[in-house]
């Protein structure tokens, strides 16, 4: 029945489209080419067009300068594998049932990681769903070659990149991290090792090159998605020193954590591992649009740029900090789904590029599908619409709710709960107790304010339009853990308090010493071949 569908939907693209006229004076290509890089784990300002003083990043600002910038961009949900279900089908979480990241734990099975928590997280689907039709597949079907290259986790066998329209996948299996760092031999089957002590960004940059220097003739969809910033975090000794030295320039400050509700969280941006490695990325984002331009087709290539969760201030790595912004990776706040969203028309000649409308990874879908040319598929992208009326300035749409469900509790310390934002404001339910906060954005984008009791009529609104939509998806929920031990839970809090908090201050100065050093290869970045 997809394959049909999808026949059906070509032969409509073949016999209606025309080309459209740019509300300026440029023509728009009849089938423009489309880059799209997701980075995993970037956080909203991690890069220097958004605020950081301490990462550079060249390459992506000079692309956010010609670029339309999505101040209220929003990834799909706090983690990665829902947030990437949601790119490729245009639909919001608790819709397409990948509400976690694949191979979290679930049900009683949560017990295992010792966390003594009071619910057991909710099931989730564990593959993208094949009943969906993808973003690549709807992009294959209408005349494009598609590319893969680097990170998916969205399904083991059978629902690789290549089950889901990609024609080429270069790097993209079940795991979520890169399995043998970022320094080849990188330990994917899926990724052949050519060079020892080869950066893993930077082969990816290069297969993507490859693809398109190979199919510069055709129109193509490149869809390219970094392992990097996620962890665990390694960069080369040559960067290292030169962010740790960064670092001693500007002062190193005495603390770099403080509490939040239930981990320890980073509020300072001094890690020149984490640097090296958002740099890195960088670089090899700087290589493909600069073979683009080699090859002239930097006037005829859309490019999309974002990320798929927050960045890593809590858990994991601890490897950067979203302040002002609360939260990060794993969370409910901004920090843990606002992020950088840049969309690239080379033909828009718009001198107003800054659009502060909130927009979703749910967006990318039929907003490609129209740039393309490709008839919108409303009954897929359900909760997605086109950004090209948007971009162009001939139509402000209306305002809507945009939904989060993430029925899990994050590694990063991040609680079981489901968002709802419409205008300026944001309710978040918290499963635990049933309690909600309210925040409104306008005035207070870094959530220090709740004003759950100033407006209970607004509140409850908010609340009633989530729970509705919830149950017309048939969301799952948490369930409450009968197991479940206060004073169990009231001793793993003090150990976090008391142990925790002074060992990664510890770890975070020693990083900036002067003899420090991971290994002796620096992660195998000082291997090479002879």
């Amino acid at each position: 029945m997809k394959l049909l569908y999808l026949s059906f939907i070509t032969s409509i693209f073949f016999v209606s489209c025309k080309p459209i006229q740019n509300a300026k004076k440029d023509v728009a290509p009849h089938k423009p080419n489309i880059l799209f890089i997701l980075v995993d784990d970037l956080g909203v300002n991690d890069l220097g067009f958004t605020g950081s003083t301490f990462y550079e990043t060249p390459n992506i600002d000079q692309l956010a300068s010609k670029s339309f910038v999505f101040t209220q961009g929003y990834a799909g949900s706090r983690v990665c594998s829902p947030s990437r279900a949601t790119i490729m089908t245009g639909k919001f979480t608790a819709r397409h049932g990948v509400t976690d990241w694949i191979g979290a734990k679930t049900g009683a099975d949560w017990r295992k990681n010792k966390r003594e928590d009071k619910l057991l997280p909710a099931e989730y689907v564990y593959n993208l769903p094949k009943e969906d039709i993808t973003l690549a597949e709807t992009m294959q079907a209408n005349g494009y070659k598609t590319f893969f290259a680097g990170k998916w986790h969205l399904g083991g066998e059978g629902s690789y990149p290549e089950d889901h329209g990609f024609d080429v996948n270069v790097g993209g299996f079940e795991s979520g991290s890169p399995k043998g760092g970022y320094f080849s031999p990188f330990k994917n089957p899926k990724l052949e090792n050519k060079q020892d002590g080869e950066n893993l960004s930077m082969r990816l940059a290069k297969e993507t090159s490859n693809f398109i220097n190979q199919n510069k003739e055709t129109p193509f969809f490149a869809f390219l998605s970094f392992y990097a910033v996620h962890g665990p975090i390694q960069t080369t000794q040559q960067k290292w020193e030169k962010y740790k030295n960064k670092v001693k320039n500007q002062a190193i400050k005495e603390n770099g954590f403080v509490m939040e509700r239930k981990l320890p969280i980073r509020q300072t941006q001094d890690n020149p591992i984490y640097a090296g490695l958002v740099e890195t990325m960088d670089d090899a984002v700087g290589y493909v649009i600069n073979n683009l331009k080699t090859l002239g087709l930097d006037k005829n290539t859309i490019i999309i740029f974002t990320s798929d969760n927050g960045g890593v201030a809590s858990g994991d790595s601890y490897s950067t900090s979203n302040a002002p912004f609360r939260g990060g990776k794993g969370y409910q706040w901004e920090g843990g789904i606002r992020e950088p969203y840049l969309v690239y028309v080379p033909w828009t000649t718009s001198k107003e590029k800054t659009i502060d409308y909130p927009v979703t990874g749910a967006d990318f879908y039929p907003t490609i599908l129209d740039y393309a040319q490709i008839e919108l598929m409303n009954n897929q992208h359900l909760d997605g619409m086109s950004l090209k009326p948007l971009i162009e300035g001939t139509k402000v749409p209306k305002e809507r709710a945009l939904y989060w469900h993430y029925p899990h509790y994050g590694n990063q310390g991040g609680d079981p709960s489901s968002i709802i934002r419409k205008g300026n404001w944001k309710l978040i339910h918290f499963y635990e107790d049933g309690s909600n906060e309210l925040y409104n954005l306008k005035d207070d984008a870094f959530e220090q304010n709740n004003l759950l009791k100033h407006y209970p009529e607004l509140s409850l609104d908010l609340y009633n339009n989530l729970k509705n939509w919830l149950v017309s998806v048939n969301a799952k929920y948490p369930e409450t853990d009968l197991e479940f031990d206060l004073k169990e839970r009231t001793d793993y809090d003090k150990i976090i308090v008391n142990s925790l908090l002074r060992k990664l201050e510890k770890e975070r100065i020693k990083i900036l010493s002067e003899d420090f050093t991971p290994n002796e290869d620096w992660w195998g970045s000082k291997i090479t071949k002879d």
